[in-house]
């Protein structure tokens, strides 16, 4: 008889150190995290709300002619709706395992705690991807619009997108340094407050600059070399912020011996200092002299062309804008009387742009003859504020003439300007400070405001009520006594073939 034995199994080496990172499993965990994190609601809503209202601005916005350098900062203010919701989904995944008590089993996968850490932060990237590929939408959007003129900043487009990844790298960290599910909420309300308290007080200051975005809604559009915004620093601010809290979320997440890791903290921290540095400068020497000189002597910049009896000047941005003012000078020109239609006339491009986008002064008139001033904005409001002072400088002969104008012929200066646009009654009351299109007023132009009688509103009332050709050859039959210096309102009626206005007759 034998006698059979068997040899029990080698009993399986303990495990000392915990499993190496696969970065292919990174990978997968950062593609899950980025569904989880895109497809969460309050990311959702703030999608949808940000694309909902990018879409229904960028319709109408800037009445269809955008300068660009003014587009680019208009993509900053949405993201940040975007960012706040992937602050807190972002904060919310990092802390699922412990909501749901699965940190004990976390720990025996092939990714390790900071691993898990770099998908979660690499799923707030795709947001920030996301976001800016949104942004490159918009502002395409208004770079193809057919009246769009200038440059925009690639820096300012980066604000947007780096804000998210800024805000989104904020609550990956402050999951790693605080467990408690109200943290996020909390550093949201503290950031509203920041942003809408702490800006009123830091006013114009360098300290402002420390926020992610920096609006700055002017009056005025310059020229693209004349902005001044330290835009670049900024977006090295923001990009150096947003990696120095990346970084230190891997670190904490037990990554501290990955040398990688301590490098990138310390390249991160010093871009951040650089980017505050360069952004605290004040405007730069050249770029001020720069300022003065468009703005006290333009012709030195400007590019001229001319059409007809008239001579365009614009600084070179708004050259292919030249076109549209030609139309409505000859929308003018055709419905004067006398010499106006031939008579040589000077349009100029002028800016303020000593004080940058912060100023909000009224241009001094014009003094030579037959020189009218046109802006840097176009569109909407700007057309008919425009052709009053076409129609004022052909009836007047000057800008400074028609600042004095407060007789007759502010009748025939104001169915000029508006007979020819689409809706004249419409533009009267957009020109005028309160909106009414009966009564006494004051009218904005390019210059100067004029004022405006009720009886001078009554008779252009009843002149735009008129078939255009009939008003138009009374206006050209009589244009030798309508545009006759102090010609009196009751004058100008009895011309027109109008009765007497009621209204009262005194500029004040």
């Amino acid at each position: 008889m034998t006698t059979a034995t068997t040899t029990a199994p080698a009993a399986p080496a303990p495990v000392t150190s915990p499993p190496a990172a696969s970065w292919a499993a990174v990978a997968a965990l950062a593609r899950f995290e980025t569904r989880r994190l895109l497809t969460r609601v309050p990311v959702l809503v703030a999608l949808a709300v940000y694309v909902a209202w990018t879409v229904w601005r960028t319709r109408v916005s800037y009445d269809g002619f955008p300068e660009l350098q003014d587009a680019d900062r208009a993509t900053q203010g949405g993201p940040l709706l975007v960012g706040l919701a992937v602050l807190l989904s972002a904060n919310q995944a990092v802390l699922r395992s412990r909501r749901h008590d699965t940190d004990r089993h976390l720990s025996v996968l092939v990714v390790p705690r900071w691993g898990r850490t770099v998908a979660h932060l690499l799923s707030v990237g795709a947001a920030a991807l996301l976001v800016a590929v949104c942004v490159g939408g918009q502002f395409t959007w208004e770079a193809l619009k057919p009246g769009a003129v200038g440059h925009g900043s690639p820096a300012e487009l980066l604000v947007g997108p780096l804000s998210v990844l800024l805000l989104g790298g904020f609550g990956v960290l402050l999951a790693r340094l605080v467990t408690a599910p109200f943290a996020a909420p909390l550093l949201i309300a503290v950031l509203l407050f920041l942003a809408t308290f702490l800006t009123g007080f830091t006013g114009d200051g360098w300290a402002r600059w420390l926020m992610p975005s920096v609006g700055t809604y002017s009056s005025v559009t310059l020229p693209s070399d004349l902005i001044g915004r330290p835009a670049a620093w900024h977006a090295l601010y923001l990009g150096g912020f947003a990696l120095t809290l990346m970084a230190a979320a891997v670190l904490l997440s037990g990554g501290a011996r990955l040398r990688t890791a301590q490098a990138t903290v310390a390249a991160a921290v010093a871009l951040t200092l650089v980017g505050v540095v360069g952004q605290s400068r004040d405007v730069p020497e050249d770029i001020t002299e720069a300022r003065v000189r468009a703005s006290v002597t333009p012709e030195q910049l400007h590019t001229c062309v001319e059409r007809d009896a008239t001579t365009y000047c614009a600084f070179p941005e708004w050259a292919p804008r030249t076109d549209d003012w030609a139309r409505a000078v000859d929308d003018v020109r055709a419905l004067a009387g006398g010499d106006a239609q031939d008579r040589p006339l000077a349009v100029r491009q002028r800016v303020e742009a000593r004080y940058g986008l912060d100023t909000d002064t009224i241009l001094a008139p014009l003094t030579r003859p037959g020189e009218v001033t046109v802006g840097t904005t176009w569109g909407g409001n700007r057309v008919p504020e425009f052709t009053i002072a076409v129609a004022g400088v052909l009836v007047t002969g000057s800008e400074a003439s028609m600042g004095e104008l407060c007789d007759g012929r502010m009748v025939t200066v104001m169915w000029l300007a508006l007979a020819a646009r689409p809706d004249p009654v419409a533009d009267l009351r957009r020109v005028r400070i309160d909106d009414s299109d009966t009564g006494s007023a004051v009218v904005v132009q390019q210059t100067e405001p004029l004022r405006m009688t009720s009886a001078h509103t009554e008779l252009l009332r009843e002149l735009l009520e008129m078939p255009r050709e009939k008003a138009a050859a009374k206006v050209k039959a009589g244009w030798a006594e309508l545009t006759a210096p102090k010609v009196t309102t009751d004058r100008v009626a009895r011309v027109l073939g109008l009765e007497k206005p009621e209204g009262e007759n005194e500029c004040r």
